[in-house]
């Protein structure tokens, strides 16, 4: 649209979409602070629930809020606009662009992860054809850490500290309550977060015992018992961090397997339940531990008829837990916002996403940059296979990546528990 290097006069709009997280309202905080005091932008507008929002004229003027209210904002998880998941078609983007239009809307920031960048990309291709001058920049977050481009993902390092904590109090629980322990976490495709659960083994024979990742392949069924017999030899018990989108030996999710075996209605019904971008509903349904524990129960009830087999699904408490927040996380989160209103007021690129790139050295540091739209549309980064060890762990090696981003956990205590001398079992009657 015209000269790309031209500075553009005029309105901002931002937008929210994709899942809440811890921080992502430090992102939107980060571009309204900048963009206010941007001399080519003359008022910061608010689309709420994203591109619906736009749709249905549901604009904010993000102007009239005061310093403190966004403070407070910005230290509250969720989505502060409204989100949503909507792909927007032709005529969705013919109407968007009116919109803009309207309101004099020269520059326009879409907080979100790869199905954001999307959207993003496709209504920067409109405006393009319109040959509608904007600045069109895409700001990261996703909890799965699978945008491409980038060392990490804003709102990942928050949900991973959830995930470690949440783990290292199960182990807990599991440890003075033997039994199996099935944890179900977020990762539809990649295992970024379910690999975090290793951050919870602070003292030997500490769980999760067995880690399973998309990464890792199909889980083979014979293969898992074995694992989780094995499991409960060695330690009496067996705690499992699973994520919510491992494949079985056909190649389904592993939920729709387990629940064509057990019920076939239900397995049905799962697969029905897609969003706009087609993706699979698979949090926050509880399904696949159940089903785990089902198919536990079936293939080691005889041998071990009295031990306990349980599940949790962790759900969309991973994405917004209030008060457990990664103050790395907090940081670059408010600063990607930042970063997004300087490179598009600069004039140095029409479009984009920015990306957080670690820099080389023993101590953690941080930079940004920008790459274009398409790079992170729709693609998802897996994590690496040096990451894997063998068909059911995490290797040490990922604890380098991800501490430094969680941060500092909990001290434990643990007793040295010696024994009294001349106690002896009371035999029963």
């Amino acid at each position: 649209p015209g000269d790309d290097m031209e500075i553009l006069r005029g309105n901002a709009l931002i937008g929210q979409s994709g899942g809440p997280t811890a921080v992502i309202n430090q992102s939107l905080v980060g571009v309204v602070e900048r963009a206010l005091a941007a001399e080519p932008i003359q008022k910061v507008y608010g689309a709420l629930h994203g591109i619906q929002g736009i749709l249905d004229g549901k604009i904010v003027d993000l102007g009239q809020e005061s310093r403190e209210t966004l403070e407070l904002v910005a230290g509250t998880p969720g989505a502060a606009l409204g989100s949503v998941r909507r792909k927007p078609n032709e005529e969705d983007c013919r109407r968007i662009l009116e919109a803009l239009k309207a309101l004099d809307v020269r520059y326009f920031f879409y907080i979100g992860g790869n199905d954001s960048a999307e959207t993003a990309f496709i209504l920067n291709q409109q405006a393009l054809k319109q040959d509608y001058a904007v600045r069109l920049f895409h700001v990261p977050k996703t909890i799965d850490n699978d945008l491409e481009e980038m060392d990490h993902c804003p709102g990942f390092a928050s949900a991973a500290k959830y995930v470690a904590q949440a783990i290292m109090g199960d182990n807990l629980d599991n440890e003075a309550l033997p039994g199996i322990k099935i944890d179900v976490i977020m990762g539809r495709n990649v295992g970024w977060l379910t690999a975090a659960s290793i951050l919870a083994r602070r003292h030997p024979g500490d769980g999760p015992h067995l880690v399973y990742v998309p990464e890792h392949g199909a889980i083979d069924p014979e293969a898992f018992i074995r694992r989780v017999r094995a499991c409960v030899e060695q330690h009496g018990r067996c705690l499992i961090a699973i994520s919510e989108g491992m494949r079985g030996r056909t190649g389904d999710y592993l939920v729709h397997a387990l629940a064509g075996h057990y019920v076939k209605d239900l397995a049905q019904n799962f697969m029905k339940e897609q969003d706009s971008h087609g993706n699979v509903q698979l949090s926050g349904v509880g399904a696949l531990g159940d089903l785990m524990v089902a198919y536990i129960k079936q293939e080691l009830g005889e041998e071990m008829p009295k031990l306990r087999v349980r599940a949790d699904t962790f759900g969309y408490p991973q994405r917004s837990f209030a008060g457990l927040v990664s103050e790395v996380d907090a940081r670059e989160a408010r600063d990607v916002g930042r970063h997004a209103v300087d490179v598009a007021v600069s004039g140095e690129r029409p479009h984009g996403s920015i990306v957080i790139l670690r820099k080389p050295g023993p101590q953690y540091a941080s930079e940004y940059g920008v790459v274009d739209l398409e790079k992170l549309a729709q693609k998802t980064r897996l994590m690496p296979s040096s990451y894997l060890k063998g068909d059911d762990d995490i290797d040490d090696s990922y604890l380098e990546y991800v501490a430094p981003l969680v941060g500092p956990l909990p001290p434990q205590g643990t007793l040295k528990r010696v024994p009294v001398p001349g106690a002896r079992a009371v035999s029963g009657a």
